[in-house]
């Protein structure tokens, strides 16, 4: 039998996939919270393949618990900085993951919360609310609008498309985007503009987030990246949290040196309640909920299925990582 361990409860339609699977036989830590560290070397052990989260690190301490018998990590994430790469591709284990099937609902999400930043939408919320609200005035609750403004994008992936997709209809004037090299076959759509992440700062007046984690991009929306913004200027991620210093992007926030930021994505997650950060009205801060659509968890967990699956007979799977 191909014994495989299911790192969390995950949406119905997926498990169904496994345990119909003929000779699959799984585990799972069936629980809303992540599985812990004893109990993920322990299911891991001697199982062909596992079925993971991007909330769990799967790392050579991992590895070495499950043994020379793991041969297919799944992931159910599009991310990938969880996994450790370079120990994984040194056993010779295959990885599946989930890109595409989330690109649409993390795209929707990232305009909502560029447009909930920009606006002020959560603090107008909090005026109704607590009897700010009196009169009309002519520059109460004042914002940014998108129409002929210029959108900066890191990272024009399946998901900065997507969304740079959805603002163009807003009146964007223009689109600038940055990355390890120029992606002319994605930015013909949008007549955007290859440019170096500083000049990106400069001239954008919303900032968009959507590149992968990697060493080159860790920490890369610094001190001098945010000095370089207008001061009229809105700063969205939701990529990966440690893309961004949140120290320099606190200071930026709170000098007025930026205007505000929207962010899906912390370090850690979930942030701390008393974090900085959430004392700041700039600043609107959404818990890591891009792909949350109950249509997209859904298809993701059964790519996530599907992919482990073929990896344990050795067929070519739906979306495989290449190592």
């Amino acid at each position: 039998a191909m014994a495989v361990f299911v790192t969390r409860r995950i949406p119905a339609e997926g498990l169904r996939v496994l345990s119909q699977a003929g000779g699959c036989r799984v585990q799972q830590w069936d629980s809303e919270e992540p599985v812990p560290r004893a109990e993920l070397l322990a299911g891991v052990a001697g199982k062909r393949g596992l079925l993971c989260l991007l909330t769990d690190r799967i790392d050579r301490e991992v590895l070495e618990a499950a043994g020379p018998s793991l041969k297919v990590i799944s992931t159910m994430s599009v991310g990938f900085d969880h996994l450790a790469l370079d120990e994984i591709k040194k056993r010779g284990i295959r990885v599946g993951y989930t890109p595409d099937v989330l690109t649409d609902a993390t795209a929707e999400l990232s305009v909502a919360l560029l447009l909930a930043t920009c606006r002020r939408l959560p603090e107008a919320v909090e005026q109704v609310k607590n009897g700010g609200w009196t009169t009309w005035k002519p520059l109460w609750m004042c914002g940014y609008g998108l129409s002929d403004s210029t959108v900066g994008i890191i990272g024009l992936g399946r998901i900065g498309q997507a969304i740079a997709r959805r603002l163009k209809p807003f009146g964007v004037k223009k689109f600038l985007y940055t990355g390890s090299r120029p992606k002319p076959e994605n930015a013909a759509e949008f007549e955007a503009e290859f440019v170096p992440l500083s000049r990106l700062a400069e001239e954008s007046d919303f900032v968009v987030v959507t590149c992968a984690l990697t060493p080159a991009t860790q920490g890369m929306c610094n001190k001098d990246f945010f000095a370089r913004m207008k001061k009229t200027a809105v700063f969205i991620n939701t990529s990966r949290g440690a893309v961004v210093n949140q120290e320099d992007l606190y200071d930026a926030l709170a000098h007025g040196q930026i205007a505000a930021a929207g962010l899906d994505v912390t370090t850690p997650e979930p942030l701390p309640t008393d974090h900085p950060l959430l004392s700041l009205k700039n600043c609107v801060i959404l818990p890591h909920i891009g792909s949350a659509t109950y249509a997209t968890r859904s298809t993701m967990a059964v790519l996530a299925a599907n992919n482990l699956l073929a990896g344990l007979r050795g067929e070519p799977m739906p979306q495989e990582l290449q190592l």
